[in-house]
């Protein structure tokens, strides 16, 4: 399995797994998939089978809010390609590939991506049943978010690279 960037050109692949992993209330649609592409494309890191199906995706923006509020998922516009916090909007595996580790490497590749970017950490945002999972990257649970997305409850997750 390989790690690669996004594309415009992912948009297909990147829209029918959000569907099959995300109830529709909490999923993106793909007009929002095709303008984050359009704007951010190197903040979606796709791994990808040997055949160069796509197994697992993260994607997100950055920007200098230290929250992810609601508005982002649909406004690309806010994206600042400077911003010190990468958000993270998403964490896909199909089904076939969950429990073999594939969100855990893609994880610690946007970490260290995150990193190497001299960003201040990355920001997420999970179910409850969740947060432990995120602990064990070094997330910091900051309680339930203000976020509405869905209509199901949200905790904010917090990721601080230590300064050097």
């Amino acid at each position: 399995m390989r790690i690669r960037r996004g594309t415009p050109a992912d948009l297909e692949a990147v829209s029918a797994l959000e569907r099959l992993c995300f109830p529709p209330a909490e999923a993106a649609d793909r007009e929002a998939f095709a303008r984050r592409l359009a704007v951010y494309p190197d903040h979606f890191w796709l791994l990808e089978d040997e055949n160069g199906e796509l197994v697992s995706f993260i994607n997100g923006m950055t920007t200098d809010e230290p929250l992810l509020r609601d508005e982002m998922y649909e406004n690309a516009a806010l994206h600042d390609e400077s911003g010190a916090w990468q958000m993270i909007f998403g964490v896909n595996t199909h089904p076939q590939y969950r429990r073999q580790g594939c969100a855990a490497r893609l994880m610690e590749r946007v970490i260290a991506d995150t990193r190497a970017g001299g960003r201040r950490g990355c920001v997420l945002t999970c179910k409850r049943e969740l947060v432990p999972y995120y602990e064990k990257f070094g997330y910091r649970s900051e309680g339930v978010s203000q976020s509405t997305h869905g209509g199901v409850v949200w905790y904010d997750m917090r990721l601080t690279f230590e300064e050097a």
